[in-house]
């Protein structure tokens, strides 16, 4: 699979699969999150289960490195693999 074929699955046909018409493609008036990649420093480590969740429950997690970049809602959250302390998303909990 190529790289496009690969962010459109991940972006614009996942946010319309659950509803999120605003989202997943870069234009006016839609919400925009985007990730700057530097393709050459781009790795993926081992997966890992995180035990973070209420109740005790776990998640697969996986961190990676080599984004430039991370911007939310036109900010800056995440500079050279590290967080800014910004967060100005919010947490989506259902398609109205």
């Amino acid at each position: 699979m190529d790289l496009a074929s690969a962010i459109h699955m991940l972006t614009a046909k996942a946010a319309r699969a659950v509803g999120l018409h605003d989202r997943g493609l870069l234009q006016v008036g839609l919400k925009a999150d985007i990730n700057v990649i530097d393709m050459p420093r781009l790795a993926l480590p081992i997966p890992y289960i995180a035990h973070d969740l209420p109740a005790g429950g776990r998640r697969l997690d996986q961190a990676a490195s080599g984004y430039d970049a991370t911007i939310v809602s036109g900010v800056v959250i995440r500079r050279m693999d590290k967080g800014t302390g910004v967060f100005p998303g919010r947490l989506v909990r259902a398609v109205r």
